[in-house]
């Protein structure tokens, strides 16, 4: 299923949430550049859990930071364009509800809890994470708890047919949810050696945000969430 809007509307404007988009573009096309250094570049800015771990020569500095880095890298186009469509549906919605600094902060929490979610399941895994994913799956738990009666207009390809159909949003984000558990318990039989979809952190981040969405929502959204709004997709 591929989301191309949803029916919730927003007051004010998504800077925060435009600003995590263009930086990951910027991010991503700088990574373009790079040519035969680029793995250098993913290995010392990704999230590599065996490097964490176990090199204790490693600054402070060199052991936290990517947590951070690693959110706004991206392995390749569309790795890029799919984390991006889910944050342009979905954050402006949740930005708009929760304030755009505490936004932002929510945000890169919910990348650092779907990060550790992911180490818990591979703590000796020599393979880079990178992507937005995990703090997004952190975006979509906000929304769902924000806004389950939002319709989300939803490609869906049946065959060599393609559907164009409105899902609540509830429905679509506990599909996708359901997708992303089974297949991360598929994963725990896995190599550790082996790359792949970071399902647990998708997992990890998704409790997150549904577990901090209500203390990060404003006082005064808990108040007039009904309220109606100026602005649109």
């Amino acid at each position: 299923m591929i989301p191309l809007r949803d029916t919730a509307r927003i007051n004010t404007f998504p800077i925060i949430n435009i600003i995590f988009i263009t930086i990951n573009i910027i991010i991503f096309v700088y990574e373009q550049t790079l040519g035969n250094q680029l793995n250098q570049f993913i290995y010392h800015y990704g999230l590599v859990p065996a490097i964490l771990f176990s090199n204790l020569d490693l600054s402070l500095t060199d052991r936290f930071l990517p947590f951070i880095s690693s959110m706004f890298l991206h392995g390749g186009w569309m790795h890029l364009i799919g984390n991006m469509l889910f944050l342009y549906i979905f954050g402006d919605n949740v930005e708009d509800r929760i304030g755009h600094l505490k936004y932002a902060v929510f945000y890169i929490v919910c990348g650092l809890i779907a990060a550790m979610f992911q180490i818990a399941t591979n703590l000796h895994s020599n393979i880079p994470m990178v992507g937005a994913s995990g703090a997004i799956s952190g975006v979509l738990g906000a929304y769902l708890l924000f806004f389950p009666k939002s319709k989300v207009l939803t490609l869906v390809p049946i065959f060599i047919f393609i559907q164009f159909i409105h899902i609540p949003a509830a429905v679509f984000i506990l599909i996708w949810f359901g997708f992303q558990l089974l297949s991360g318990i598929g994963t725990l039989s896995i190599s550790h050696g082996m790359g792949g979809v970071a399902f647990w952190a998708h997992i990890g981040g998704f409790i997150g945000g549904l577990i901090l969405a209500k203390p990060f929502q404003n006082k005064a959204n808990r108040i007039f969430n009904n309220m109606k709004t100026n602005y649109y997709h």
